[in-house]
């Protein structure tokens, strides 16, 4: 079993988020779901954008920090998107962390990486948001600070293809996510 943070995407804390924790935790996981703006999420991603904005990027940090200093030092940092970036983020603070789970979205800083580090990332290929260079530097760096590191594309899929609710949505590569997270969890 597993202790996760699992942090919401630019959209806010939607219900896909809450059903990600629910399928999680039937698999035997304990799971926090913060809400890092602390209003009701959004339905479209340029309002999301405009809510992160509005709520502001240190206040989400600051909100990630403190839900995440309630949580056991090798909790599993995780997050969709916006999310995974929050959860690289932590984990300089976190130098325990069990591992890094990114559904989404690249995050982590090759500097905070401790060698063994388990990190599995998830996303759309091509993803919008993850120009392929910046991609490829990322994994150089992670890899070379370290991380034991997955990248698993999805050929095909819109961003954020694990949620139902959004245009983006996928079933057979959510499928695929959920089973390959739920392995790389369990053997945390």
């Amino acid at each position: 079993m597993a202790h996760i943070a699992l942090f919401h995407s630019v959209y806010g804390l939607r219900p896909a988020v809450l059903t990600a924790a629910d399928r999680l935790r039937a698999a035997g996981h304990e799971v926090a779901t913060p809400d890092l703006y602390g209003v009701p999420a959004v339905d479209t991603v340029d309002d999301g954008f405009a809510l992160l904005e509005k709520v502001g990027r240190d206040v989400v940090l600051e909100r990630a920090r403190a839900a995440a200093g309630q949580l056991p030092p090798e909790t599993v940092l995780a997050g969709f998107s916006m999310g995974a970036g929050v959860a690289g983020a932590l984990l300089a603070d976190r130098p325990k962390s069990a591992g890094l789970l990114l559904l989404h979205g690249s995050g982590g800083s090759p500097d905070a990486v401790r060698p063994g580090l388990p990190v599995q990332l998830h996303l759309a290929d091509p993803d919008v948001y993850e120009p392929p260079d910046e991609l490829d530097e990322w994994r150089r760096a992670m890899t070379a600070a370290g991380a034991e590191l997955a990248v698993l594309r999805y050929p095909g899929v819109g961003h954020l293809f694990t949620d139902p609710e959004v245009p983006d949505y996928d079933a057979a590569a959510a499928d695929a996510t959920w089973a390959r997270a739920l392995a790389f969890l369990d053997a945390r």
